[in-house]
């Protein structure tokens, strides 16, 4: 009776440990995009075409830890016509994102701006809470962390029923060997015209660090389609020499219609 019993404790207590070791992953509850997805946005200065950026998600073979399914979403940018002769960008900005909690595992940036050039990869062990760059570093993160592409596919699946005006989300985002708060604050709902039509709109601002970039809240805005698709169609940023818009011209593969007039 005594080694029975001795089994069944030892038995108990491996369960447990193994119960114990769990992890539980953050999910979404709404997708607002799907593999096939492609938009294609022109980059405006003034009146004149100053480049533009493509968004695609696909399918992948690569997982996550214990076989993790992942989405691959990549972002490609470059100047067009004669902004190339005197400052040539050719970026690109990749990311393996969980497709249940769309979070990434693995990240890649490979960027050329007027011949500044930056090549980072980072690995988010996610089960671990930390990301390990290219040359082995590690750096302690929270649970379901973002990166610098991923955050973009993450906004789209945040609650926006129930915004009031006002409202800031945030989240956070590893970037250049750190962890950066991303807010953004509800701003009402807007009809916006661009080329391809007028959409029903949730207009944003990103709320600026002191210091950064913008100096104030109206430097930065963007518009968003008012439907399951959550697409921004406009995106206007103040500069000191103008303002530079970019705005949806093409898409393909969208979970649902857009909120167009």
């Amino acid at each position: 009776m005594k080694k029975l019993i001795t089994i069944l404790t030892v038995a108990g207590l491996i369960v447990g440990m193994t119960s114990s070791t769990k992890i539980y992953y953050p999910t979404v509850k709404s997708k607002s995009f799907k593999s096939g997805e492609k938009l294609r946005y022109r980059i405006t200065y003034g009146i004149m075409d100053a480049g533009e950026a493509v968004l695609t998600v696909n399918e992948t073979s690569e997982k996550g830890a214990s076989g993790r399914p992942l989405y691959h979403v990549k972002g490609e940018g470059k100047t067009l016509g004669a902004f190339s002769l005197f400052f040539k960008v050719e970026d690109i900005y990749e990311s393996y994102i969980d497709k249940s909690g769309v979070f990434p595992w693995r990240f890649v940036r490979d960027v050329n701006e007027g011949g500044y050039e930056i090549n980072q990869e980072y690995k988010f062990r996610q089960d671990k809470q930390k990301v390990i760059d290219d040359k082995g570093k590690e750096y302690k993160v929270p649970m379901g962390i973002q990166d610098m592409i991923s955050s973009f596919y993450y906004a789209r699946t945040l609650d926006f029923k129930n915004m009031k005006v006002g409202d800031v989300t945030t989240f956070k985002c590893f970037m250049d060997e750190e962890i950066w708060p991303l807010k953004v604050k509800y701003i009402g709902t807007e009809e916006i015209k661009i080329r391809k039509g007028t959409f029903e709109c949730l207009k944003f601002q990103p709320v600026v660090q002191e210091g950064r970039y913008f100096e104030n809240d109206d430097d930065v805005e963007f518009w968003v389609t008012n439907d399951a698709n959550r697409i921004p169609v406009l995106v206007k940023a103040k500069i000191p020499v103008g303002t530079v818009k970019m705005h949806l011209v093409e898409w393909e593969g969208l979970v649902g219609n857009l909120a167009k007039k």
